[in-house]
């Protein structure tokens, strides 16, 4: 699908989602260009003048945010293995996307970018009402950031080809079906081009 109305810098962010060490190593090893891509479109956004904001998983020592009762960060909760994901080298953002100065960095503890963060109250302060998202996995952040951020009546684009998920059938479903009735949905060369020279 096109990028049907224009772009405004002053009023677009993009949001990096899970796109950590540690993360992108297990859904997307096999996928450099999938970085790079990402990366090409960080570099030129931050050249636009649009918002970059980074979002990552992480928690405090002893997983206080994580309810045993959440089947999903729970299991984290039980696993040392897993928690590593999270910290040091694993948990940091992947060096070829940053952060760099400028860019905004969020930590979350759910799959949203926006369940228990500030980045509604970030984006509205900067009054960015279009986002452009992308990130791992397609069935977890990419999915539920869509649908509160479609909620909450921000224009969305999503990457289609920044995106990454293990299940190959749900990630293609997500993208061809379910994300189009809320967000363009766009590879990062479309994007590219839609933003201009």
């Amino acid at each position: 699908m096109s990028i049907e109305r224009p772009i405004d810098p002053a009023r677009t962010a993009v949001l990096n989602m899970d796109m950590q060490n540690g993360i992108v190593s297990i859904y997307a090893g096999d996928q450099p260009e999938l970085v790079t891509r990402a990366a090409a479109v960080l570099a030129k956004a931050r050249s636009r003048g649009l918002k970059v904001i980074h979002i990552q998983v992480g928690f405090r020592p002893g997983l206080p945010e994580v309810s045993p009762r959440n089947a999903l960060f729970g299991a984290i909760r039980n696993s040392e293995r897993h928690q590593q994901l999270f910290q040091g080298e694993a948990g940091a953002i992947h060096p070829a996307l940053g952060p760099e100065p400028g860019d905004i960095a969020i930590t979350k503890h759910r799959v949203s970018a926006f369940t228990g963060t500030d980045l509604d109250m970030i984006l509205r302060a900067q009054e960015i009402d279009t986002l452009v998202l992308w990130g791992i996995a397609t069935s977890g952040v990419v999915l539920s950031t869509l649908l509160e951020a479609s909620d909450a009546d921000y224009r969305l684009i999503v990457l289609r080809d920044c995106c990454a998920d293990q299940d190959a059938e749900v990630h293609a479903c997500l993208l061809d079906k379910v994300c189009p009735r809320r967000a363009a949905v766009a590879t990062a060369e479309e994007f590219l081009e839609a933003l201009g020279p």
